[in-house]
């Protein structure tokens, strides 16, 4: 293959999520050897940068904004949890009590619990 028909872009997907239950895509066509400072910068989201709250991701995985993006990349955008998950998950345990949660919301009739 001659290199100069190398990609002169590459195709790059930004997820956020600007409110619960909400979750934004963009596909993004960015000139290659971009940055992903230089992807919310194209896609208008430059509030991202100066906020520190914000984490930034590739597939899952923590970036900083000088990280040079690849072809197909997936950059994500994570909003600060309001809530520990894992206290979200222990009122709402509380709140619908052990009966009807879990091993024990289907019981067969006659059977005993859990199973």
């Amino acid at each position: 293959m001659d290199k100069s028909l190398e990609k002169m872009t590459i195709s790059v997907t930004l997820a956020y999520s600007p409110a619960p239950r909400e979750v934004i895509e963009k596909e993004l066509a960015l000139p290659a050897h971009s940055k992903v400072q230089d992807a919310l910068e194209f896609a208008n989201l430059q509030k991202f940068t100066t906020d520190e709250s914000y984490t930034l991701g590739i597939w899952g995985k923590k970036t900083t904004l000088n990280h040079v993006l690849q072809d197909l990349d997936r950059l994500e955008l994570y909003r600060p949890l309001k809530v520990d998950p894992k206290v979200a998950r222990r009122e709402r345990f509380q709140k619908q009590g052990a009966r009807t949660t879990g091993l024990f919301a289907k019981t067969r009739a006659g059977g005993k619990a859990g199973y």
